[in-house]
């Protein structure tokens, strides 16, 4: 997918930027469609000369140069310095020097789960009294960010942790523009719609869908994230947090009623390119393909913010592909939820340092800056969406904005020997055929094994 840098309003001259900030700032304080207001009264605010701020995550490559030109405001802004060290193995080492008291100021956590067991062995600082009522405020489906981020302290006592910074989308549908246009295919705006157009293509000898359930050791995964989404479309956020922490059973009815609302989809040959046999050997890198082919194998493909990596070369968003909304059901009342994934920011060393930098995440400015650069999302309601980098990535943030409940991917809050393991193994055999209530029953009795 071609994307370029900048778009809109937000189009800078990079090279000026540079030239005009002293050699250091990626945008010129001033230009663009910054909130540069947010930058000056948190400059103002702010002075922290010769001190210093060390913070380590999983962004290496270019995520690093980009969250690099983020933190460089910072240092202008306060006169810190800081250092940011990128890893691979993040997760063991962020543990590792936790317990050896050698821990960076601030970690980028990928997951909630390592972030709430380290926050249970006493390992991670509650953020600042007052936190959970500004995320409330100030990030769409607010509350969801503060459920997200609070985790049990060493005491079992309930803290708020976790601030998220940047976010993935998975609730989304693919297709082609021009073979909806031509076949005379309207956007669904509710499952029942979407379920309607299904029948619509099947009675118009087309196929709906492409669903490919293969990648390598870890096949079955966009299974589970099928069925995330139908739970979050059928129950509560609260029972989709107790699914997640084992409260609510995986063969309970509910589960099994969100495992059916799958199969609907992927075990009916002819909603599925190649047949329901089909979708467990299909390489979920491959199974998009079908969208672009003449005349179309199928005309809908359920996939995350990512899929665009594995379209054909030269394919370009808002015209070649686009996207909507994997809806919800008019008739549950369940508002608009959206399942993704996000890095949160938590802290494993305090300083008065360590708490102005949060209070920096909390600007909008501090979104805008990667916004600008690519590859960033943002529930935060204050921001400038003309400064996304592109069309595709501001209806994605739109679709961020106007959730009413986030919920992280639940295979991966699971023990990794159920959401790495018996899920994604479990789903496979649900797509082939297997009843729905001896997979469940077989999932949470490996649950039960490892408790």
């Amino acid at each position: 997918m071609k994307q370029s840098l900048f778009s809109g309003v937000a189009v800078l001259a990079l090279t000026a930027g540079i030239a005009q900030a002293g050699g250091h700032l990626a945008f010129a304080p001033g230009d663009g469609a910054f909130n540069w207001d947010s930058y000056n009264s948190f400059a103002a605010a702010n002075d922290f000369t010769g001190q210093e701020l060390s913070i380590t995550g999983p962004w290496t490559g270019s995520e690093k140069e980009r969250v690099e030109n983020v933190m460089a405001y910072f240092t202008e802004a306060t006169g810190a310095s800081v250092t940011y060290s990128g890893s691979d193995s993040f997760e063991q080492d962020i543990v590792i020097s936790a317990k050896a008291g050698s821990a960076p100021n601030l970690a980028v956590f990928p997951q909630p789960g390592l972030a709430a067991d380290m926050a249970a062995q006493g390992l991670l600082t509650p953020l600042a009294d007052g936190s959970a009522d500004w995320i409330v405020n100030n990030f769409a489906a607010g509350q969801s960010w503060v459920d997200l981020g609070t985790y049990a302290d060493k005491d079992g006592n309930d803290q708020l942790y976790g601030m998220f910074y940047r976010v993935d989308v998975k609730s989304l549908v693919w297709y082609v523009p021009e073979a909806f246009d031509e076949a005379g295919y309207d956007i669904p705006e509710t499952m029942e719609e979407l379920k309607a157009l299904t029948d619509q293509i099947v009675a118009d000898g087309g196929t709906p869908w492409c669903i490919g359930l293969g990648s390598g050791a870890a096949t079955g995964w966009p299974a589970t994230d099928w069925v995330e989404d139908m739970m979050l479309r059928t129950q509560s956020p609260a029972m989709y947090d107790k699914w997640v922490s084992n409260e609510l059973k995986f063969d309970d009815p509910a589960v099994l009623g969100a495992m059916e609302e799958f199969a609907h989809f992927a075990r009916n040959d002819a909603y599925v390119d190649g047949g329901a046999q089909a979708v467990a050997n299909t390489d979920f890198r491959d199974s998009p393909q079908g969208l672009f082919a003449i005349p179309p194998k199928c005309y809908m493909h359920r996939q995350a913010s990512f899929i665009p990596a594995f379209f054909p070369d030269g394919t370009e968003a808002g015209e070649d592909v686009d996207f909507f909304y994997f809806p919800s059901y008019a008739d549950k009342d369940l508002g608009k939820p959206v399942l993704g994934a996000g890095t949160l920011f938590a802290i494993t060393n305090p300083s008065d340092v360590t708490n102005a930098f949060l209070d920096f995440l909390k600007t909008p400015i501090a979104h805008e800056l990667w916004m600008a650069q690519g590859g960033f999302l943002t529930p935060h309601a204050g921001v400038n969406s003309e400064t996304y980098a592109d069309d595709s990535l501001r209806a994605m943030g739109d679709i961020l904005l106007n959730a009413t409940t986030f919920r992280f991917d639940a295979s991966d809050l699971m023990p990794g020997e159920i959401g790495a393991g018996a899920f994604w193994t479990g789903m496979v055999d649900f797509t082939g055929g297997a009843d729905a209530a001896d997979v469940a029953k077989g999932i949470q009795e490996r649950w039960d094994a490892i408790q």
